[in-house]
């Protein structure tokens, strides 16, 4: 489970970051947008580097930006789990691959609900993840993208014949009901947003919100 940190309350990160930590929370999705590749900003090295000294959760940095080679060497600095670059704004996702690896972090490769899988399959077996966006990057609250389905099933079943595939990880609308729209190819890393974490805190607490989550994925 990986908490979309843009989708909390940034007046007050540090319990927001508290309470993630007692939720059990896996990973710290971290959005950096350039304005370019998609028509929003957000998260800047200086204030990832602050969020770390508050948290043990891991980063899952998610560069959803133009030029990534710029930006990998900004933020290699924090040591995150994982480092993901969009494979739409590279000309060499080997060479970028491999210069994320000599960090001594797992690289992640992203592709836009337009894009096909085919764009990655040069690249899966060097890469620790897969995130598959089930909505256009950029903002909350969008609707889950129900012709995704069919991209995730068709990962899975090339996955499938790996020795040591990468894990697939999900992000767009992820709540109890998209979910369960994945019962035939079920996802490794959920990312959470508004829809299923940080919506009124008055209903549940977030430890309530990914146990119950756990639990619907655990019946598949």
């Amino acid at each position: 489970m990986a908490a979309s940190l843009m989708c909390a309350d940034v007046l007050h990160l540090e319990k927001e970051l508290k309470y993630l930590e007692e939720a059990g929370c896996d990973l710290l999705h971290l959005d950096v947008m350039d304005g370019i590749f998609v028509n929003n900003m957000a998260m800047y090295p200086e204030m990832l580097e602050k969020i770390k000294f508050h948290t043990s959760i891991p980063f899952d940095i998610h560069l959803a930006t133009i030029t990534p080679e710029k930006y990998v060497d900004m933020f290699t600095f924090l040591q995150p789990k994982y480092l993901t670059f969009h494979v739409e704004t590279v000309k060499d996702p080997i060479a970028l691959i491999k210069k994320i690896k000599e960090q001594g972090i797992r690289p992640s490769i992203a592709i836009n609900p337009e894009t096909p899988v085919e764009a990655i399959l040069p690249y899966i077996e060097q890469v620790d993840m897969i995130l598959v966006m089930t909505v256009h990057t950029g903002f909350a609250g969008q609707s889950f993208l129900e012709e995704t389905l069919g991209k995730i099933k068709e990962l899975y079943s090339i996955l499938s014949s790996l020795k040591n595939p990468p894990l697939v990880e999900v992000d767009g609308n992820i709540y109890s009901d998209t979910i369960q729209l994945m019962e035939k190819s079920m996802p490794d890393v959920f990312v959470l947003g508004t829809s299923g974490l940080f919506y009124d805190k008055n209903d549940s607490s977030y430890k309530q919100r990914i146990e119950e989550l756990r639990q619907i994925i655990q019946t598949y």
